[in-house]
C-alpha cells in the first residue's frame, strides 16, 4: 500500500486536533493560559498531536500541499516531545490562537470530502 494510502487518516487526525484545541481555548486568554497547567497540558498535547500526524504525511501529499507549513509543524512537536524544558507558553498561546486555526482552514480544503 502506498504512504499516500494513510494521510487522509492522519489529515482527519489534525484536524481533530485542531477542533480541540479551538474548543479548549474558547473564552480563554493569554494569562488564563499561562495560570492553568491543565489548559497548557491538553492545548500541548493536541499540538503535539498535529505534528505527530503531519510528520507521518507522505511527501506526495506535502509537496501538492506547499500552502500547509509542514515543516515548521513537525518541528513545533519536536520542540513539545523533546524540549519540553524551553517551553514559551507566550509561542504556545500563538500557536494556538492563530496557526492552529489558518491550518484548520487548510485542512478542510485537503480531507478528502466522505471525512
Amino acid at each position: 500500500m502506498p504512504p499516500e494510502a494513510n494521510d487522509a487518516a492522519f489529515l482527519q487526525d489534525m484536524a481533530v486536533a485542531c477542533d480541540r484545541v479551538a474548543r479548549f481555548i474558547a473564552g480563554k486568554s493569554l494569562e488564563d493560559y499561562c495560570h492553568n497547567d491543565f489548559l497548557r497540558s491538553a492545548v500541548e498535547r493536541q499540538v503535539e498531536i498535529i505534528g505527530e500526524a503531519a510528520r507521518q504525511i507522505s511527501a506526495a501529499t506535502q509537496t501538492a500541499n506547499p500552502q500547509v507549513q509542514w515543516r515548521p509543524i513537525i518541528a513545533q512537536r519536536h520542540i513539545l516531545a523533546h524540549e519540553y524544558g524551553e517551553i514559551e507558553h507566550s509561542l504556545i498561546w500563538k500557536v494556538a490562537t492563530v496557526h492552529v486555526a489558518a491550518l484548520r482552514k487548510q485542512l478542510a480544503v485537503i480531507l478528502p470530502p466522505d471525512l
